[in-house]
């Protein structure tokens, strides 16, 4: 399944305005001084967004730009409970470096942060994001823990013990490939009682994982 379109808003960038894809975005406001942007789920989001008072959106860019989770009242979620884990990886080329980290839902506290690594792409790092968390907790004892991934197709990887990539190998991919190798080597020798659910973004935000480049 295709994923879902996503719209961007650029208040402060080389160009201002409302972009159909991450790329335009990004030559907007790539290394560019004081940069605000931000997706959203639909245009009309993105063009009521650009059209009104940005203000309203500055506790979240700061939130993004200190890498922290804006505060939302997750609590209020019944569908998601407390203790849960929410993982994201971020690549800004297909294929290209690729970071991934892992954050407590409850307190927006990161628990673990890995890269960038050259030559992989965002499916790859969110396969290796949902591992991490797995054995991450197993080493706990936390076998109760949720863990939240907003990337089907890495659950997909995951269920399957095997990251379907198209990815070729070659000297600037081999560190990442030897992570996955290894992930797929974990999954394939232990088990886990962790349930991996599917984030909601439409109906809860972005995930608070997300590392705000998209």
């Amino acid at each position: 399944m295709a994923p879902n379109k996503k719209y961007y808003v650029v208040w402060q960038g080389r160009a201002t305005g409302v972009f159909d894809s991450w790329q335009e975005c990004q030559l907007q406001t790539e290394n560019y001084p004081g940069a605000r942007f931000k997706s959203f789920n639909s245009q009309r989001e993105a063009i009521e967004a650009f059209r009104g008072d940005p203000k309203q959106y500055i506790g979240i860019l700061k939130a993004i730009a200190s890498h922290r989770t804006a505060v939302v009242n997750y609590a209020s979620i019944p569908e998601i409970p407390r203790g849960s884990i929410a993982v994201d990886a971020a690549c800004s080329r297909n294929p290209g470096p690729v970071e991934y980290q892992g954050v407590e839902i409850d307190t927006g506290r990161r628990l673990f942060h890995v890269g960038p690594l050259e030559g992989g792409t965002n499916n790859i790092g969110e396969f290796l994001a949902i591992v991490h968390a797995l054995a991450m907790l197993e080493k706990a004892g936390r076998g109760d823990v949720t863990i939240f991934s907003d990337s089907k197709t890495a659950q997909a990887w995951v269920r399957n013990r095997h990251a379907k990539t198209a990815v070729t190998p070659n000297a600037r991919n081999a560190k990442i490939l030897e992570l996955v190798q290894r992930a797929e080597s974990w999954l394939k020798t232990h088990t886990y009682t962790n349930r991996i659910i599917k984030w909601d973004t439409e109906q809860w935000g972005e995930i608070p994982a997300d590392f705000g480049r998209k």
